[in-house]
């Protein structure tokens, strides 16, 4: 299971995943109450173990923006979590190593989301972080043979139902796991990560197109 913590304001909280476990850390430099300026990124991400993915949060930024802050801040990934365009998301896709695509439960791009050339669907809330559970039924409409990374009010206390219900590639999460906005609960950080590790899943089937071969492996 691929267990990524977004949300991450302090260098702290980023060591503290990785240690516990976490597969990827996310960075938001959208509008946001954990939005992070792309210097303070930059000094986490160079403190974390090379084999960690790091992941950039965008909201309808150019397309020159995003790939500028990619090569500032030395990101692994991007997630587009606004309107861009299939266009704009190839676009990104084709400079940056990894794409997440963030789509709300029921968009209609669902059905088209091949066009996106991303590498991973993230399947979020309707009002993504709000920290609010969606009816996880809605993930029957994702399409099939896409690695779904499933979000969306996750905590300690859900998370294993939720692989059980859907069955996702991985699991990301952000307000699930703080002691406040923009800082996480040690507790709670362990208590998510243990949970999702030890659910039991069936073995996932995604594609195998534009394999991400930066850690041999870790895509399978």
């Amino acid at each position: 299971m691929f267990i990524k913590i977004c949300g991450i304001t302090r260098e702290e909280d980023a060591l503290l995943a990785t240690a516990l476990g976490a597969d990827a850390v996310g960075f938001i430099f959208a509008p946001s109450v954990r939005q992070v300026a792309p210097l303070a990124a930059r000094d986490m991400v160079r403190q974390l173990p090379a084999d960690i993915m790091t992941v950039g949060v965008f909201r309808d930024a150019t397309k020159e923006k995003v790939l500028e802050t990619v090569n500032q801040v030395g990101l692994r990934a991007v997630q587009l979590h606004g309107h861009e365009s299939p266009e704009t998301c190839r676009w990104i896709a084709e400079r940056v190593p990894v794409t997440i695509r963030a789509l709300a439960a029921g968009s209609p791009d669902l059905t088209n989301f091949e066009q996106f050339g991303a590498d991973v669907l993230l399947l979020d809330s309707p009002t993504p972080g709000s920290g609010e559970v969606f009816d996880w039924s809605l993930a029957e409409g994702a399409p099939s043979g896409q690695r779904l990374l499933l979000a969306g009010g996750l905590t300690p206390e859900n998370v294993a139902t939720a692989i059980a219900k859907v069955n996702p590639w991985g699991v990301d999460v952000a307000s699930g796991v703080e002691a406040e906005s923009g800082r996480k609960d040690p507790r709670k950080l362990r208590a998510f990560i243990t949970a999702a590790q030890a659910a039991e899943v069936e073995e996932y089937q995604g594609t195998e197109k534009r394999p991400f071969d930066w850690e041999e492996g870790l895509w399978n």
